[in-house]
């Protein structure tokens, strides 16, 4: 998953504007919502989430680990 600027989100806008975001995603798959100017949370679509799980039994927990440790680069670009 590329992370891509536009793709940014306060969590403020999110919470007062969710449609807007659930949008975003399903133009553009993927949004990082901002907590403090920190990337914070990823809503992606459940069916990309889904290709990246790695087994059927896998828990949201295990399969959120396994996308956010993927891409921990960008997350700490992001952050920097």
């Amino acid at each position: 998953m590329l992370i891509n600027i536009n793709n940014l989100v306060s969590i403020s806008e999110a919470n007062q504007n969710f449609s807007k975001v659930a949008r975003m995603v399903d133009e553009k798959g993927a949004a990082v919502i901002l907590k403090n100017n920190k990337p914070r949370y990823v809503l992606i679509d459940y069916s990309k989430f889904e290709e990246s799980a790695v087994a059927d039994n896998t828990t949201v927990e295990d399969a959120a680990n396994n996308i956010l440790s993927k891409h921990l680069k960008a997350f700490e670009e992001l952050a920097k």
